[in-house]
């Protein structure tokens, strides 16, 4: 999916939301934990339930891998049904891969190609070669980490060198590469106030918003601060979404807190004059 027909997806939806698939069977209600794959079905019926208010969905690999074999063949799965019954919906593997340049090609190939994921997150921190071969795919993504949201982000990503910080060097440098374009950012929404710096250094490219909701982030400020005139924004709520109610009536309840959220940024996205 490229950039230009998200936006239109985005205008379509008046949404801009993503929803994490972050899936912990302790968390699920009980009476899906009888099902011979109880991470696809809770999966499926969460996207069943949302996908009239989100435009794009995320699945979290960190709780797929940590369930093996299973794990993988469920976010398969997620995946195939996805493409198959929501082609319109753009598809992020929250893999946040990141290693030397021909690993990183089977990395790319994997979710891009196997998987057929819209984006894979990136880290950045070894370079151009470990993000390039991720950006020589037609119609994909990288999504590189640059500002995140968690406490630790303060050891590495506001250092100083020359009055610019770490992750603004990061943006800045990765807007030299091959293929540029299909660079889209992580930006935390618990540091929406460095949202207007970073739409200085990046102000045409997508930014993936985690920590609205459950980690506290303000998606009025995230708004306010990182929309251009396309939007430009995917902001994602996982736990606020997927874990609204543990009953019978979950999927309901997801339902509930995606249309809540959707409502609410269709407001900005008309305040912005883009729908």
């Amino acid at each position: 999916m490229t950039k230009e027909q998200l936006a239109e997806q985005i205008k379509k939806k008046q949404s801009f939301l993503c929803v994490g698939l972050d899936i912990d069977l302790d968390k699920i209600p009980t009476h899906l934990k009888k099902k011979d794959d109880p991470i696809f079905s809770f999966a499926k019926a969460i996207i069943d339930s949302t996908h009239e208010y989100a435009v794009a969905y995320k699945p979290n690999l960190a709780f797929f891998e940590s369930y093996g074999v299973k794990g993988w063949q469920a976010f398969q799965k997620i995946m195939e049904y996805l493409n198959s019954n929501f082609p319109d919906h753009f598809t992020i593997a929250d893999a946040k891969r990141g290693d030397i340049g021909n690993t990183a090609k089977r990395y790319a190939k994997a979710f891009f190609e196997t998987y057929d994921s819209d984006a894979v997150t990136v880290a950045p921190y070894m370079g151009k070669d470990a993000v390039e071969p991720f950006l020589t795919f037609e119609g994909k993504h990288a999504i590189l980490l640059a500002l995140t949201s968690n406490s630790g982000a303060a050891d590495f990503q506001f250092t100083n060198e020359n009055n610019e910080k770490l992750f603004q060097k990061v943006l800045r440098t990765s807007l030299t590469w091959d293929n540029a374009d299909r660079l889209m950012y992580v930006v935390g929404a618990t540091k929406a106030e460095a949202l207007t710096s970073i739409r200085k250094l990046v102000p045409d490219s997508f930014l993936l918003v985690p920590g609205v909701g459950a980690q506290g982030g303000s998606l009025e400020e995230v708004a306010r601060a990182g929309m251009n005139s396309q939007c430009g924004l995917l902001v994602n709520s996982s736990r606020g979404i997927l874990y609204r109610s543990q009953t019978n009536d979950f999927d309901k309840a997801a339902a509930q807190e995606a249309g809540r959220l959707q409502k609410e940024m269709a407001l900005y996205l008309k305040d912005k004059g883009i729908i």
